[in-house]
């Protein structure tokens, strides 16, 4: 059994999920704008508005899973700010229900401070079995928690992983990072090893 289930989603995947939750929307909700929660709710958001003929998204940046499969004691808005939507039918998307902290700070944010006419959430996966917060729509119901690797995400998720593994095997060495990845986490790294060393380097994580 991996260490840490990751599942690795493609953006094909992606497309799949948004195409489904753009449908669930579009049979009860009709917004007027969209709030992404940033970073992970950025793309999913771009792919709704579009979708849903949205002209307005905006954003808030949540701090919440600052390294890959570890959390800070709490999710807080980064760059707070104020704005008057009091006229508006408002979705707030991020890409995952994991714990809920996310949806649950920028939903609280948005009422206290944008005060819309009506308020929901979406997602593109819920993990029922962890999340405290249930959005109003999503795509997949996830019953099994894993580490979702969203394409938007590879870099920043693999380095975290890979940087896991050398610490604990104490070696760069690629056959035995590459073995020791998939024993560790169930899945084949998206991107080559050698690019993400190549990068670590780079961003002077490792010699």
């Amino acid at each position: 059994m991996p260490k840490i289930p990751v599942k690795v989603v493609s953006w094909q995947d992606i497309v799949g999920l948004s195409e489904s939750l753009s449908e669930k929307i579009k049979a009860e909700f009709t917004p007027d704008v969209i709030i992404a929660v940033a970073r992970g709710g950025l793309v999913p958001a771009r792919l709704l508005a579009d979708s849903l003929g949205i002209v307005d998204v905006l954003s808030l940046k949540v701090e919440h899973w600052v390294v890959t499969a570890s959390h800070t004691p709490e999710a807080r808005i980064k760059y707070p700010y104020k704005v008057d939507l009091s006229d508006k039918k408002v979705l707030i998307v991020d890409d995952i229900t994991d714990t809920g902290d996310s949806l649950i700070l920028s939903s609280k944010y948005v009422g206290d401070n944008f005060s819309p006419r009506v308020m929901k959430t979406a997602t593109l996966q819920h993990i029922k079995t962890s999340s405290k917060f249930e959005p109003d729509f999503y795509a997949q119901t996830i019953t099994e928690w894993a580490w979702f690797m969203y394409p938007w995400n590879y870099w920043e998720d693999e380095i975290n992983l890979v940087r896991k593994v050398i610490d604990e095997r104490k070696t760069t060495n690629l056959s035995i990072l590459e073995e020791a990845f998939k024993e560790s986490y169930g899945v084949s790294p998206p991107i080559s090893l050698d690019k993400i060393l190549a990068e670590m380097k780079r961003r002077k994580i490792i010699d």
